[in-house]
């Protein structure tokens, strides 16, 4: 027993002394260790991102459309409902179209007079023409008196006064000829140089029938339709009733056709990015369900160009913030995919397929 104990005595410190120097070993080999693992994960995190850029930065888009219409009246009819659902030539409303008709009609009359009319001016230019050759006639008549009484005035066969009543005839009919035949020049210009013009293409019949065009496209234009397969949107602002002004939007449409992704990626993360680049992208309203896609186009410009007040760099406490680009992204086809609404939140991933090299690490 008690060289048991002697022994127990003995060892008993050397345990702690072993302890403490395997810990002081261990502890900056577990150190280095730790801090490699460190240096290799995010040296391979970075070799392996570059081959992607993400952003949740990225929204569902669709084409919208304020619907209005260029002539202004009375609305008679609201044919859909809000949030429904309209194809491409369905009658969403209508305006009064009598006033519309009355002008129409009024056009279509005065359509109407101007063929007269023409027809009219092209009769009279023929009868002009006949009034010359009678006129013509007299005057060959009056010259033959007039070189007749010349003769015999000199012989004493008629009075000076005949002679001079024949000369002043003759001028008469003559000045009356030129002045017929001035005004068949002037009805000649109004139908276009040509007797024989078809009325229908005369300026007169044109403009007339242009006004009759216009009517009739302002008649047409109180029945408006769907332009797209759209969904309506604030179909409730418009009554039956409500005075609508020309250009004045009545409600909105949203396209269930034209819908493409919009990603607005920081400017620096842009580099490897080009139109073609494959796409993966989640929708926040359909957790798991994973889209495709393609790079259409990347904007020329930041988000911030067309902004309505720009930044200003030309201050002295300017501060560099970085830019984000628009990317649109098409979205491919997929079956049964759930519907997707403008302005979805969504998650992109576009695949730049660029690999990055532990030489890029080199300045």
């Amino acid at each position: 027993m008690s060289e048991l104990t002697v022994n127990q005595r003995t060892s008993a410190p050397a345990t702690p002394l072993r302890q403490r120097m395997r810990s002081r070993v261990l502890r900056p080999i577990l150190m280095l260790g730790g801090i490699v693992v460190v240096a290799v994960g995010a040296l391979a995190y970075w070799l392996m991102a570059g081959g992607s850029v993400s952003t949740d930065n990225a929204y569902v888009r669709a084409a919208k459309l304020s619907v209005s219409t260029d002539v202004s009246g009375i609305v008679e009819q609201v044919a859909v409902r809000d949030n429904a659902f309209v194809h491409k030539g369905q009658v969403l409303f209508r305006l009064d179209p009598r006033q519309f008709q009355f002008a129409l009609d009024g056009a279509e009359a005065n359509l109407a007079q101007v063929a007269e009319q023409m027809q009219a001016e092209k009769h009279d230019y023929r009868r002009m023409l006949f009034d010359i050759q009678a006129k013509e006639a007299q005057l060959s008549s009056d010259e033959a008196n007039y070189q007749r009484y010349a003769n015999l005035v000199k012989s004493g066969g008629v009075t000076r006064v005949q002679y001079d009543n024949a000369r002043y005839q003759r001028d008469t009919d003559k000045a009356m000829v030129d002045s017929l035949k001035s005004q068949a020049e002037v009805q000649l210009a109004r139908l276009g140089g040509n007797p024989n013009v078809d009325v229908k293409r005369t300026p007169e019949y044109l403009k007339a029938q242009a006004a009759v065009d216009e009517a009739q496209r302002q008649l047409n234009h109180t029945v408006v339709r769907a332009p797209f397969d759209a969904i309506t949107s604030e179909v409730n602002h418009l009554q039956p009733g409500q005075y609508l002004g020309a250009s004045v939007a009545a409600f909105g449409l949203i396209s269930t056709q034209d819908i493409w992704i919009e990603a607005n990626p920081k400017e620096t993360e842009l580099t490897y990015v080009k139109p073609g680049d494959k796409v993966r992208f989640t929708v926040d309203t359909y957790p798991g369900r994973v889209w495709h896609g393609t790079v259409e186009n990347i904007a020329p410009n930041s988000a911030s160009e067309f902004s309505i007040l720009p930044a200003q760099n030309a201050s002295g406490n300017w501060v560099k913030v970085v830019q984000r680009i628009p990317v649109r992204i098409h979205i491919d086809p997929m079956k049964d995919a759930p519907e997707l609404r403008a302005g979805m939140s969504v998650e992109a991933t576009i695949l730049t397929g660029h690999v990055r090299r532990l030489a890029d690490l080199i300045p």
